[in-house]
């Protein structure tokens, strides 16, 4: 039976508005009310996440930066926390700067979380666009939340670093996403995030033993529950560990061909058909009901 729900955000719970349709909201609180555990799983940063995890109130705690924080919304309460060893933070800030990437950092893990760079090229726009979204969405708290800081190198070894991230058009990102596997090798993990319609790619750098998959896994053990008792809903490369791992993986309608063709995981509507909240009433409610 269906104990854990672990659901991805973008492209996923939340429609191409950035919404949560009113059919997710009533899926995911009849699944509570059933006794299941529901969380958020995605590669936001915790702050960037948290309207989100406090809108639906969510009885779990939040599963972010790609698994490397598990954090209750309400309380702030840390459950598990990895970090980029700062040797390795060191070298990703160098491998960046050589290519031309401009660097985001995440730190503050015991917080809220708070995101630094140092400068943004004219013609990143992905990024300048992510910047001022995270401003929008912080509003008084916009400069604690986004922070632009002289030098990530010369402050590195003094901040607790969870995730760092580089974002651009497909082609660039694709040459830096290479030479980071390369450069960087097993001292963290590297993951994309690719949107070929947007003609936007996002690279996460993450501890090495962070992984959506290995996140959800976490918070299974501690509520001692087994891969057989967990749902995992995705449409991202990043969301593959995650659905990997659980007894039941769906993929979203608007997801990757190569998930969308994968015989073992499942597929549902789109996040603009409420392919969410179809899922839910199918493995979740479903199985109830026929008992």
């Amino acid at each position: 039976m269906i104990k854990l729900l672990a659901l991805d955000l973008d492209g996923t719970l939340l429609n191409s508005r950035g919404e949560i349709p009113e059919k997710n909201i009533e899926a995911i609180q009849r699944a509570e009310a059933n006794g299941v555990l529901v969380t958020i799983a995605t590669g936001r940063r915790f702050r960037d996440a948290l309207p989100v995890a406090l809108q639906l109130k969510l009885n779990a705690p939040v599963i972010c930066h790609n698994g490397a924080l598990l954090k209750y919304a309400q309380s702030l309460e840390t459950v598990a926390v990895s970090l980029v060893p700062r040797e390795t933070v060191r070298e990703t800030l160098r491998v960046g700067r050589e290519f031309g990437g401009d660097a985001l950092v995440s730190t503050d893990p015991a917080g809220k979380g708070v995101l630094l760079y140092e400068a943004v090229s004219d013609k990143n726009i992905p990024l300048q666009k992510y910047i001022a979204w995270g401003k929008r969405l912080h509003g008084a708290e916009a400069e604690e939340a986004v922070h632009q800081v002289e030098s990530l190198e010369a402050i590195c070894h003094e901040i607790e670093t969870v995730h760092i991230s580089f974002s651009g058009t497909l082609a660039p990102m694709a040459e830096l996403e290479m030479i980071l596997r390369d450069e960087l090798n097993d001292t963290a993990t590297v993951l994309t995030t690719v949107y070929p319609h947007l003609d936007f790619t996002l690279i996460d750098i993450l501890p090495p033993d962070a992984s959506k998959g290995i996140g959800v896994e976490k918070l299974a053990l501690i509520n001692e529950l087994s891969a057989e008792n967990v749902m995992a809903i995705g449409d991202n490369f990043n969301d593959l560990e995650m659905l990997e791992y659980a007894g039941t993986a769906v993929v979203m309608g608007n997801a990757s061909p190569e998930l969308l063709e994968r015989p073992d995981f499942f597929s549902t509507l789109s996040n603009d058909e409420n392919g969410v909240a179809l899922a839910i009433e199918k493995f979740i409610l479903g199985d109830l009901n026929g008992k």
